[in-house]
């Protein structure tokens, strides 16, 4: 996609964004659900980034959500929040922050599908099949039996959900009837999205498993990290992104994050993946990348 000169900085701060501080929030995840319940500390974490987004952008004089962005801005709230989020925190209860950044590394792959499935839809170009077929061969191999390296099926199925639901959240927030101005249509999706996620904690009974006194300083500092890093810069960066580039461009953080979050679940949590991890990540994340450079080329009409 050719983009004007004067918003190439912006693209390339928003990928910075995408890239690097999502990837870091994997671990920043797994450090924080050692004691906080996954949807409560999901849902109070965009609940705070809603918050300050707009009452920023409301300071600044940007225009005010009406009442037909609600719908919209719920819907996608549950598919970003709600499901993918949610499910991602749940899962890094049971598996560790590399092998989640690695599962959720797919998204580009259901991305390429929904959208050519989607109504008005275009085919993939040939090597955007091959892709997915190597990125499927990757996640089955890291997903194998293994007595070794045993890893949590449930955790696995998880963010496997969780990065369909993510892919068409991401495809119906790009068409959705949201408001014009960016940073409040961002705010009013994480508004929407962290509500619906402390009412599934609550339901979930994830109140009553809130030990307080358990809290240390590098949980509080894990989610801060979540909610300024995390939400306030990447998830208003990713959206952006959505709307002013290609959805290529927009989930290619999905090949460096693996990469980010390997790096810091070896050096800050000592994790350690067994060899067949590491040939999974390569399969994985080379898919994405022939994905991505498949979908820079003019595909063929829908058959």
């Amino acid at each position: 996609m050719s983009l004007p000169p004067e918003k190439r900085a912006r693209v390339v701060v928003a990928l910075l964004c995408v890239w690097v501080l999502w990837g870091s929030t994997y671990y920043a995840i797994r450090v924080a659900v050692e004691v906080l319940p996954p949807f409560l500390m999901a849902g109070s974490r965009f609940l705070l980034a809603g918050a300050v987004l707009m009452t920023f952008a409301l300071l600044r004089g940007e225009e005010r959500p009406r009442r037909e962005h609600f719908l919209p801005a719920l819907i996608s709230g549950a598919f970003l929040m709600l499901a993918s989020n949610g499910l991602v925190c749940w899962a890094e209860t049971r598996v560790e922050s590399s092998i989640a950044s690695l599962v959720v590394s797919c998204v580009p792959l259901w991305m390429l599908l929904f959208d050519w499935w989607r109504p008005g839809g275009v085919r993939p170009h040939p090597s955007g099949f091959a892709g997915v077929a190597v990125g499927i061969f990757g996640v089955a191999l890291l997903s194998a039996p293994d007595p070794s390296h045993p890893l949590d099926a449930l955790g696995i199925a998880a963010l496997l959900g969780a990065t369909i639901s993510w892919s068409i959240g991401s495809l119906y927030s790009r068409q959705a009837r949201l408001p014009r101005s960016q940073m409040v249509s961002t705010a009013a999706q994480m508004l929407c999205g962290g509500a619906l996620q402390l009412l599934a904690g609550w339901a979930l009974g994830e109140g009553s498993r809130l030990d307080v006194s358990a809290i240390e300083a590098r949980h509080v500092a894990s989610w801060l990290w979540l909610v300024g890093a995390g939400s306030l810069l990447g998830f208003s960066a990713y959206l952006w992104l959505l709307k002013h580039t290609s959805p290529a461009l927009a989930t290619s953080y999905a090949f460096v994050n693996p990469l980010v979050a390997l790096t810091l679940g070896a050096w800050l949590g000592g994790e350690k993946l067994p060899a067949r991890a590491w040939i999974a990540a390569a399969l994985i994340v080379g898919a994405v990348m022939i994905v991505v450079a498949g979908r820079r080329n003019p595909r063929l009409p829908k058959s």
